[in-house]
């Protein structure tokens, strides 16, 4: 009897942060968009650009960059935003992460995928699912929920209300 391969394959979308690749389950992203003017929100988290308009909805927009504690997103031709959905306290967030360019998507098997980095790593690796090596390139594959942790969502949230 012949033995069937039963490989789990998943997409995702990498994006660029300097020289760094990372990538996101593309079940969370929901667009990307070209740059648009974002308007900043007195008082809110340094990590936080501002909002947009999406559609007549107000979008929380975040600098990925500071996040991760990189220099702040200088705008290029690539800077674009990837229109996400968390989820937080099984509520569903949509919001919108600067990334310096969205490379492509990816079809990863689970076979593929390393452990994430240990103690020391540059990144905080609760956020890191696990890493692939693609090219000769390591990418960090993300989960996107545990990248913002409850409090900063809620304040995020509180914050793009405030201004409905």
């Amino acid at each position: 009897m012949e033995e069937l391969n039963l490989t789990n394959v998943q997409s995702y979308l990498t994006f660029k942060l300097g020289d760094e690749a990372f990538a996101a389950h593309v079940s969370r992203v929901i667009n990307i968009l070209e740059m648009v003017r974002i308007t900043a929100v007195p008082r809110s988290p340094e990590y936080m650009k501002g909002v947009i308009n999406l559609r007549g909805n107000v979008l929380p927009v975040i600098d990925t960059r500071i996040k991760f504690g990189l220099s702040a997103t200088e705008f290029t031709k690539n800077t674009c935003i990837i229109v996400m959905n968390i989820n937080i306290e099984e509520e569903k967030i949509d919001m919108g992460i600067l990334v310096d360019s969205v490379t492509e998507v990816v079809e990863i098997e689970d076979s593929q995928i390393l452990p994430p980095p240990s103690i020391g790593a540059k990144y905080k690796s609760k956020f890191i699912d696990g890493i692939i090596k693609n090219d000769e390139q390591f990418i960090m594959l993300l989960d996107m929920d545990k990248v913002f942790s409850t409090d900063e969502i809620l304040s995020l949230k509180e914050n793009s209300e405030n201004l409905e």
